[in-house]
C-alpha cells in the first residue's frame, strides 16, 4: 500500500523515446503502467515523450524542447527510460535517473540479422550516460552486466496479475477464432523486427514431427489487452530473440501458466530454467524445434504464476521511488559540500 503523502512533493518529468502513438497504441504498456502506478503513489509525473528514429536532428529537435520546459517549469529530477533518451537531460540540471532496458546496452540488430554501427553508437552513449546519472536502474542483472563498473539497481518491469492470469482455453480460442483442435505455437512479437528471428521462430516449427504439426500464431500490433487470450489460447510460447533485457512477454506468460521456449537472453533462464514444461534453449533451429515437441508431447499448463507474484508492480514502484529518493539525497549532500567550502 502507498503512503502518497510522503511522495505528494516530489515532481518528475519522464523522458522516453518509445511511448504509444496513434498508430501503435499498443506499444511500451510496462513504461506507461511505470508512470502510472507512479502517479498512484502520489508522485507528479510528467511524460516526454519523442520519436528519435535514429536520426541526430530529432534528438537536437526533442532537446531543444526538453530544456524549454525544464526551464519553464518545477521538477525535482528527470527519470530517463532508455540510455538514448537520457541524452536530452545533459548536461544535467536536476538528478538524473536512467533506466536501461535492452538495447540501449545490447545493441541493435539489423536487417542481415548483424550488430549495427547505430546499436554500437547507442552502446557508447548509454555507457556515457550511466557514468554521468546520479543512479542507475537496470531491467536485470544480465544486462547490468554491461553497465560501466558503478552501482545499480535491479527492478524489472513489473506486470498486471490482474489482467494476465490463467483463463479456460478453449474459451480464448473462440474469442479469438483460433481453430479449437490444432496445437498452437504463440509468436508474441513484430514479425518485421529482426532481433526478434521471426523466420527462425517459422522455421523451428516447419520442423515439427507429423504427430506434433502446429500453427504459428503471430501476435503482433495486439492491444495489450487482448494478449492474455492469445496467451491462453495457445499451447506454448516461443521467444527465438537475439538479445533481450527482461522480456515482460515470458512474465506474463508464466502469470498465465502457459508453457515457455526461449532462447537464453536477459533474464529468461532465472525465470524459466527451473519451472517444468519448459525451455531454454540455444539459437538452432534443431534445439528450438525439439524443446517445442518435448512442451508440445507434455500438453499440460505449467505451474508457472507462483514465480511471478514478486512482480506486482506496487512494491516494484516503491522501489523505483527509494532510486529517486537516493539521487534526492546526492543532490543535497552535493550542495551541503559547495555550501561548507564557500564557508572556509
Amino acid at each position: 500500500m502507498f503512503d502518497r503523502s510522503q511522495n505528494s512533493s516530489l515532481r518528475v518529468l519522464m523522458i522516453t523515446s518509445e511511448w504509444p502513438t496513434p498508430e501503435h497504441p499498443e506499444a511500451v504498456p510496462f513504461i506507461v503502467r511505470n508512470a502510472e502506478f507512479l502517479r498512484r503513489a502520489g508522485v507528479e509525473v510528467d511524460v516526454f515523450a519523442f520519436q528519435g528514429g535514429k536520426k541526430p536532428t530529432n534528438y537536437l529537435r526533442a532537446r531543444k524542447q526538453l530544456q524549454d520546459k525544464l526551464n519553464g517549469e518545477r521538477y525535482d529530477l528527470v527519470h530517463a527510460q532508455f540510455g538514448q533518451s537520457a541524452l536530452l537531460a545533459l548536461p544535467k540540471s536536476l538528478p538524473l535517473v536512467v533506466t536501461f532496458r535492452g538495447d540501449d546496452l545490447e545493441g541493435i540488430i539489423g536487417p542481415a540479422g548483424h550488430y549495427t554501427m547505430a546499436g554500437w553508437f547507442l552502446q557508447l552513449a548509454s555507457w556515457m550516460v550511466a557514468y554521468i546519472a546520479d543512479e542507475v536502474i537496470a531491467v536485470s542483472e544480465t544486462l547490468a552486466r554491461r553497465l560501466p563498473r558503478r552501482p545499480f539497481h535491479v527492478i524489472p518491469s513489473g506486470i498486471d496479475l490482474d489482467l494476465f492470469r490463467p483463463l479456460p482455453l478453449q474459451e480464448a480460442r473462440r474469442l479469438l477464432g483460433l481453430p479449437a483442435q490444432r496445437r498452437l505455437v504463440l509468436f508474441a512479437a513484430d514479425p518485421n523486427d529482426s532481433r526478434k528471428r521471426y523466420q527462425l521462430a517459422k522455421a523451428a516449427v516447419n520442423r515439427l514431427d507429423k504427430e506434433y504439426r502446429a500453427n504459428l500464431v503471430v501476435a503482433r500490433g495486439v492491444p495489450h489487452e487482448q494478449m492474455p487470450l492469445y496467451m491462453n489460447a495457445c499451447d506454448v510460447l516461443l521467444l527465438a530473440s537475439v538479445h533481450e533485457g527482461s522480456p515482460n512477454v515470458v512474465k506474463e506468460a508464466l502469470a498465465c501458466n502457459l508453457p515457455i521456449v526461449s532462447t537464453d537472453v536477459g533474464d529468461v533462464r532465472a525465470r524459466i530454467g527451473q519451472v517444468s514444461g519448459c525451455a531454454v534453449v540455444n539459437g538452432t533451429i534443431g534445439d528450438i524445434s525439439a524443446a517445442l515437441q518435448m512442451v508440445l508431447a507434455r500438453n499440460s499448463r505449467i505451474a508457472g504464476r507462483g514465480m511471478v507474484l514478486s512482480l506486482d508492480e506496487s512494491k516494484l514502484t516503491e522501489q523505483v521511488i527509494e532510486v529517486y529518493r537516493r539521487a534526492l539525497a546526492k543532490k543535497k549532500e552535493s550542495l551541503w559540500h559547495i555550501g561548507d567550502s564557500n564557508t572556509r
